[in-house]
């Protein structure tokens, strides 16, 4: 199980260095997938910095589990993808239903569960 929960954590890993490498270097491209538009260079700056970073900081913590098999940081990366998440059923709340929110939370909650499966069964946590 361990093999497979590696597998599956290397594989979040290398989407979210997907998302966190376009949005750093090639903010523009993400611009339909993040359904924003930026204002100038302060925006794009913002789209670089903060959803670039995130997802980049992400990928570090995971990288760092997976090549050392102490896992704990498998959770902050969780407890930031829950908020993400929280965030989008916020939203759908108060802003009302689009159809269009609900395939990347999907995907969030799924990362989510394959995380968790990771910390929980990849080396001493």
């Amino acid at each position: 199980m361990e093999n497979i929960a590696q597998i599956l954590v290397v594989i979040v890993t290398l989407m979210l260095t997907g998302l966190g490498v376009v949005s750093m270097f090639a903010p523009k491209k993400m611009l339909a997938n993040f359904a924003v538009e930026p204002q100038g260079t302060k925006g794009l700056n913002t789209i670089r910095s903060v959803m670039g970073g995130l997802f980049l900081g992400c990928v570090a913590i995971l990288v760092n589990g997976l090549l050392t098999g102490q896992t704990l940081g498998f959770l902050a990366v969780v407890i930031i993808l829950a908020a993400v998440a929280i965030g989008r059923v916020v939203g759908l709340l108060a802003d009302g239903f689009d159809k269009e929110v609900i395939p990347p939370l999907v995907v969030e909650l799924v990362i989510i569960g394959l995380l968790l499966l990771g910390f929980f069964n990849i080396g001493a946590s």
